[in-house]
């Protein structure tokens, strides 16, 4: 799995993370640690448990889950 770090891209999901660090007040590599709780949960299903748990809007929600889905891991 590619380690990401910031800055993160400009294109695609990781668009996303400034802003959901800057809102939700946790570093990508919390989220993902979250993520990682859940089990064998689908895309969705994680998605809608971020929304329901956290309040995490739905568009920041969708980006996070498929980028970590896809493999990437974000340094703590």
């Amino acid at each position: 799995m590619p380690e990401m770090s910031p800055p993160w891209s400009k294109q695609g999901p990781s668009s996303y993370f400034p802003s959901i660090e800057k809102k939700y007040g946790k570093s990508i590599a919390e989220w993902q640690s979250i993520i990682a709780t859940v089990g064998d949960l689908k895309h969705m299903q994680i998605v809608a448990f971020l929304k329901a748990e956290h309040a995490m809007g739905h568009g920041h929600a969708n980006a996070l889950v498929g980028w970590t889905l896809a493999g990437n891991v974000a340094k703590p």
